[in-house]
């Protein structure tokens, strides 16, 4: 797999030797605070994660990506594409997600990064239509997905944590 570039942004597959610089992201409880159950993550959950990214890259040629930035390469986060099981009703789905480093929150990562998340899904993919769900209290990344285009498509609540959640969707034209 090719890496993914934008103006400012590198993405390439997460990988195992990824645990230690993403360790301290995935440990800040306001990065963390809308994923899953709401919690940071501790080094051991952080290795799991790059463990099992790694491995769905091996298996599918798709997954969490490593976001870092152009200059300098510094890890700031995840631009993920994942099946959202933890949601049935709206399976079949592929969802892209994206988690930023707080110090860089507010430069416009989030949305540069996802949008090469999308590109790849409908591009080396071949994908018609993809998902995020979003935690309905997110704002942040209800702008995200706007800013990618995305139109609500649903309001629900995520059965495993019952937490509200708003789905978005964008498909491809035509």
């Amino acid at each position: 797999m090719n890496v993914l570039e934008t103006e400012r942004l590198l993405l390439r597959p997460l990988a195992v030797g990824d645990a230690a610089a993403l360790a301290p992201i995935n440990a800040d409880p306001e990065v963390m605070r809308y994923i899953g159950e709401g919690a940071p993550r501790m080094l051991e959950q952080t290795e799991a994660l790059c463990a099992k990214a790694a491995a769905h890259w091996d298996e599918h040629g798709w997954g969490a990506f490593a976001v870092t930035e152009r200059d300098g390469g510094a890890l700031v986060g995840l631009a993920i594409l994942a099946v959202p099981s933890f949601l049935p009703e709206i399976l079949p789905a592929t969802e892209v997600g994206w988690r930023i480093a707080r110090d860089r929150w507010g430069r416009g990562y989030a949305p540069e990064a996802a949008r090469a998340a999308v590109g790849f899904a409908f591009g080396e993919l071949g994908l018609d239509r993809v998902v995020s769900c979003i935690h309905a209290e997110n704002t942040a990344s209800v702008r995200v997905a706007e800013k990618l285009g995305m139109a609500l498509e649903r309001e629900t609540v995520v059965p495993v944590y019952d937490v509200p959640c708003r789905v978005y969707e964008k498909r491809t034209v035509g």
